[in-house]
């Protein structure tokens, strides 16, 4: 598979899944003539969405189950990134030596253009987005015509693949990777030019053995640059020494706290120090985005930018048009002088810290002002913090029903907050009118659920959206 000729090659995609992590590589190989093979141990029900964006394809299905036969049938295995690496069909491939990949091995091998990888445990995605738009302000992708000025893809539920056609050697390309995505590019010795790294908290500790194994997961991001590549690290997280003596690679820090080689705040505006040297990059105005989380958000998405070449004018242009992104503190209305904010992609305590945090608060001694919606399933995490947040921060919280929940509830109850909890919910439409009934004028109804959404939701995004819906029936009402 050295040349990458898919031609005639029986494939196997392990896991088509319902954020589409499957649907862009199994289109991809059979439009490249490959007999492609999907399996997935959800049912065609399930699937529908995905199986329905694959609609006229020569493609293969074997749903409800995997099966050895369909591996050893197989030349080339391709495994989703929700599939363990200690699968035991993944295991079966390896003792018969076929070949496993993921979609983003194969995008790395083929892709003309140097690449820009952020990850992190949060902020990746607003860090990505907002370095896109920056990389547009470009004179080279403005003078693009045929093609996408930018290519932002990857853990966007945006195939890296399929826009293969629209990259030359000279488009800008921004992934938001996850640390699954990063170890499929990882045994092909190959990295970002430009690798971000936002931050690091515990996460998908259902997955990893630890937080040592997790951050490992998202040092691989760096660990094939050449020294004339860029890493760039937040300088306000311990861990991030531990990464910068790893590097082979130039290191720029950012720190929304104190000074550093590289970009921070200085009275309200966003500096880059180089020796002796502090350039004016951006003014605090500029930014549109709320909460001190963002800030680093904007200083790490700077320093990619001025790292691919971006000027500072026109960084400012691009911060100032930039509103932020859909589903991460999101106002979906204000009714009755309620706000209702979606913030689902708040998977992890850390994160529903940092809405609450990032929303104003009222002054001491004032009634507090956020009805909080949160739970769901469990990823193994610590909800002590998050407990402690809620009880301080809210002026009630609603709990959806999950694995997770109880968790949480004991946490908030742990923390003073019992008598905040007005109950848990087995359905969006419920929660949503009961904390509509709570609200008063100048409150913030907040899905903040600091949990992975499985159970209730097929994932997050599903989670958002009927909090959308559901909100926008209430205003129509």
């Amino acid at each position: 598979m050295g040349t990458l000729d898919f031609n005639n090659r029986r494939v196997l995609v392990m896991g088509l899944g319902v954020h589409g992590g499957g649907v862009g590589v199994a289109r991809f190989l059979a439009r490249q003539g490959a007999q492609v093979t999907v399996t997935d141990l959800k049912t065609a029900d399930e699937l529908d969405a995905s199986l329905a964006a694959l609609a006229g394809l020569p493609i293969r299905y074997v749903l409800g189950e995997h099966r050895e036969a369909d591996v050893l049938a197989s030349d080339l295995v391709i495994r989703n990134p929700a599939v363990p690496d200690d699968n035991p069909f993944l295991q079966l491939a390896r003792e018969h030596a076929i070949p496993i990949e993921m979609e983003m091995g194969l995008f790395f091998r083929l892709c003309p253009a140097p690449v820009m990888g952020v990850t992190g445990t949060k902020g990746k995605t607003t860090t990505t987005l907002l370095a896109g738009a920056m990389l547009s302000e470009l004179p080279a992708a403005k003078a693009r015509e045929k093609d996408a000025r930018v290519v932002i893809a990857g853990n966007l539920r945006v195939s890296a693949l399929e826009l293969l056609d629209q990259i030359d050697a000279t488009t800008p390309v921004v992934l938001e990777l996850s640390s699954w995505q990063i170890e499929g590019i990882a045994p092909h010795r190959l990295s970002p030019h430009i690798a971000v790294i936002t931050n690091i908290y515990p996460d998908h500790l259902n997955r990893y053995a630890g937080m040592t194994e997790y951050a490992a997961a998202k040092a691989l991001i760096f660990q094939h640059q050449k020294p004339d590549d860029v890493v760039i690290l937040n300088a306000d997280q311990p861990i991030s020494q531990q990464f910068a003596a790893q590097a082979a690679s130039r290191v720029v820090w950012f720190s929304r706290t104190r000074v550093v080689e590289g970009l921070y705040l200085s009275g309200g505006n966003v500096v880059m120090k180089q020796g002796s040297q502090v350039t004016h990059i951006a003014a605090r105005a500029d930014v549109q985005l709320p909460g001190d989380h963002n800030l680093e958000n904007v200083l790490a998405a700077c320093a990619a930018a001025l790292a691919a070449g971006v000027e500072p004018e026109q960084i400012a242009r691009a911060l100032a048009g930039f509103r932020g992104v859909p589903h991460r503190l999101e106002l979906i209305c204000e009714r009755a002088g309620v706000r209702y904010i979606n913030d689902t992609t708040s998977t992890t305590p850390a994160a529903a810290i940092a809405a609450l945090k990032a929303l104003s608060l009222p002054a001491p001694g004032a009634a507090h002002t956020i009805i909080l919606i949160a739970g769901g399933a469990d990823k193994a995490l610590d909800y002590e913090a998050m407990g402690r947040s809620v009880a301080l921060r809210t002026k009630a919280v609603l709990l959806l029903d999950g694995s997770a929940t109880p968790k949480l509830d004991a946490m908030i109850r742990y923390a003073g907050g019992g008598p905040k909890i007005a109950g848990t919910f087995g359905s969006m439409a419920e929660v949503v009118q009961r904390a509509s009934e709570l609200a008063q004028p100048g409150d913030t109804v907040l899905l903040s659920p600091g949990c992975a959404s499985f159970g209730l939701f097929a994932n997050e995004f599903d989670r958002g959206d009927q909090f959308r819906a559901v909100v926008q029936s209430l205003t129509e009402t």
